[in-house]
């Protein structure tokens, strides 16, 4: 088997972004995937930036990725969606990292898959950049195995936690097709609302494609990544007019790993979010990510319906 250095160090990583890939990361997500195991679902008492409530697990995986990225010594500045604000680790490293912790940690106490999100930058901070400046992005699946699915921006590969706590490599070069047989809708709270997505989502189930949906973004887009082909949806609604997913923490690193395996990443206006820029830690975005004829098809659906009107408000 080949394991995850050996491979970064055959395909011309360079040598500390392999070590944070390669090593560091791995050993936050080695760590979440027992506190998972451990942790009951309970609230922390506290709230995150957005009002939400957060599970101690939030909590504990957020310091757990801190703590492996100011020991590393590589990191320069730390961005968490768990935080308002950007974090000093090493004012000479490298890298900037961004990263979701726990996403859907909501689902951690119905047994349901969950994950970790991160992405890489060089040094300084993210604001003002776009995702294609990311020098590479990975998350991790914490399921009934957990794997680790990463790009350096060449192809997009994915590796299992074995016995031994070596992550080796189960899938190379990951390909999406351009046509989708699943779909993934989020927030179908929008079609009560939105007569066009909700017409979307009957054209796809009349089409007779399959309905893969676990409520969390990362079991879902490793579905897409894994069987190669599918959609995931979460438009913007009157609830959350700039949509709810954050372009920074979620959306810029899913998009990096999607199209390096052949498949797009637009928002609600059609525009790549790769090229969106980063104007503050937490912004918003609508998203519509998979297979690129799909992706490309629902947008023009959608654009000039009434969900679209509101992901244009200030």
């Amino acid at each position: 088997m080949t394991t995850l250095q050996e491979f970064l160090k055959k395909s011309g990583c360079e040598a500390d972004l392999a070590k944070l890939i390669g090593e560091v990361i791995p050993s936050a997500v080695r760590e979440i995937a027992e506190a998972i195991k451990s942790q009951k679902g309970e609230l922390a008492g506290s709230q995150n930036i957005y009002g939400e409530k957060q599970l101690k697990l939030d909590v504990q995986s957020n310091q757990i990725a801190m703590e492996a990225f100011k020991e590393s010594g590589l990191v320069n500045l730390m961005a968490s969606e768990e935080l308002d604000e950007e974090v000093e680790a090493k004012k000479s490293a490298p890298f900037t990292v961004v990263f979701d912790p726990l996403d859907g940690s909501s689902l951690v106490d119905v047994n349901l898959a969950v994950g970790s999100i991160f992405g890489i930058y060089k040094a300084g901070s993210p604001i003002g950049k776009t995702g294609d400046d990311q020098l590479a992005a990975c998350f991790a699946v914490y399921g009934p195995r957990t794997t680790f699915v990463i790009t350096c921006k060449k192809g997009t590969h994915e590796f299992r936690l074995e016995s031994d706590d070596q992550f080796n490599l189960t899938n190379e070069n990951l390909h999406v097709g351009e046509d989708s047989k699943h779909f993934a809708p989020g927030n179908l709270r929008a079609a009560a609302e939105c007569e066009d997505y909700l017409k979307l989502t009957n054209e796809w189930i009349k089409a007779g494609l399959t309905l893969r949906y676990s409520g969390g973004m990362v079991p879902d887009l490793n579905h897409i990544l894994l069987k190669g082909d599918g959609i995931f949806t979460y438009p913007a609604y009157s609830k959350t007019p700039e949509g709810k997913l954050r372009l920074l923490f979620e959306c810029a690193p899913m998009a990096l790993l999607m199209e390096n395996a052949g498949g797009s990443a637009l928002d609600g206006e059609g525009a790549r979010i790769l090229d969106k820029r980063i104007t503050e830690l937490h912004k918003r975005t609508p998203i519509f990510i998979g297979s690129k004829n799909t992706v490309k098809r629902a947008v023009e659906a959608l654009r000039k319906s009434k969900i679209m009107v509101f992901s244009a408000l200030p």
